[in-house]
């Protein structure tokens, strides 16, 4: 008899509440239900399939005849249950389409407005004459407005409609490089006390220097380049096929068929095992998740200084995105995914724009 290493339990009064962290499903457990539990754990030697309080645990998959499988994991349980319970979120059907997406993404944001929102911030209502008042931003006080990076800055957007056109080579090569690529520029500023291990330098930070994150890009539609999956070698600024095409972009993000047509983009994973390497207190898990906003945002402002829009979503279907980069295991994972190609700047796709011009009752 083996106990599901994925459970922890809940005092939730008048019952105990079991709860699979990694396939979202909880259970009640009573007095009977938890008392045969206990004796289990302290004698498994006991456990009885015929037993209907142990054959129901075995059915819930709390309980089971053979081992379970578990995944090498280098931080403490609370990081595991925080990246496992927060990973392949269950959906009861993905959407086929973008009307689909379109009608249960409305029908939950109208759900969530039926309820009270939350008052505003405590500072909010702060009297004028404690107010202090800034200077009017810099942009304003440029000659014909040219400050670049401050445009670039200011046109940065996520698009949600984008153009059936094809992205150069250079724009690929470019926006890769200055997001995740070891730039060669910074190579004679690193100071030489430094390891060599740890003198590749990105344009964003890195928590201890280990540039944890890596870049897996699709391609859809790059002059010059065939569809598919690449990895991204930062070190030699180049891309490796990895697998061809076939796989629908909107199954690995939770089925938003509105981005069928992007041209390009990058799944951000990190390397948690190099993070475990270093930082082995689950503190470092943060680190691993500010480390792919940075490279995501990174990855943006290059796009848009290079007349790109962009586009960054969080919800992944993680197992599918497993299978189509080949990880396994935990010591690689997931964690954004940020593309970019031509759009007029629309941030809400066709088949939502038309549900939201239509009464509410209709839906």
């Amino acid at each position: 008899m083996h106990i599901n290493p994925d459970l922890f339990i809940l005092i939730k009064p008048p019952a105990l509440v079991i709860w699979n962290y990694k396939s979202h499903e909880q259970y009640s457990v009573d007095r009977y239900h938890a008392d045969r539990l206990i004796e289990l754990v302290e004698k498994p030697s006991r456990f009885d399939p015929t037993h209907p309080v142990d054959s129901t645990f075995v059915t819930t998959g709390i309980l089971s005849e053979n081992p379970f499988t578990r995944d090498h994991w280098g931080w403490d349980d609370l990081s595991r249950i925080f990246h496992m319970g927060t990973r392949d979120l269950p959906m009861a059907n993905s959407p086929a389409s973008c009307t689909e997406w379109a009608r249960n993404y409305l029908a939950h944001c109208r759900e969530v407005m039926r309820h009270p929102q939350p008052p505003p911030h405590r500072h909010a209502t702060a009297l004028h004459q404690d107010l202090i008042q800034l200077p009017t931003p810099l942009p304003e006080h440029c000659e014909a407005n040219n400050n670049e990076f401050t445009t670039v800055l200011l046109h940065r957007k996520t698009c949600r409609k984008f153009l059936n056109w094809h992205v150069s080579l250079e724009q690929l090569s470019t926006i890769l490089y200055l997001s995740l690529g070891y730039l060669r520029e910074r190579e004679l500023d690193i100071d030489p006390c430094i390891p060599q291990a740890f003198r590749s330098r990105r344009s964003s930070p890195s928590g201890g220097g280990l540039n944890c994150s890596e870049g897996y890009v699709y391609i859809r539609n790059v002059d010059g380049i065939g569809p598919g999956f690449y990895y991204y070698h930062p070190d030699k600024h180049a891309l490796t096929l990895t697998r061809g095409p076939g796989i629908s972009l909107a199954t690995l993000v939770q089925g938003q068929h509105f981005i069928e047509n992007l041209p390009f983009g990058v799944f951000i994973t990190c390397r948690f095992d190099k993070m475990w390497w270093k930082y082995p207190h689950s503190q470092g898990y943060r680190v691993a998740l500010l480390e792919a906003g940075h490279v995501s945002q990174t990855f943006q402002l290059a796009a848009t200084a290079l007349g790109l829009g962009t586009w960054v979503t969080a919800a992944l279907t993680e197992q599918k995105i497993e299978q189509a980069l080949h990880l396994e295991g935990l010591s690689e994972q997931p964690l954004l995914f940020v593309g970019a190609g031509y759009s007029h700047g629309e941030t809400i796709c066709d088949e939502l724009r038309e549900l939201l011009k239509t009464p509410s009752e209709n839906h």
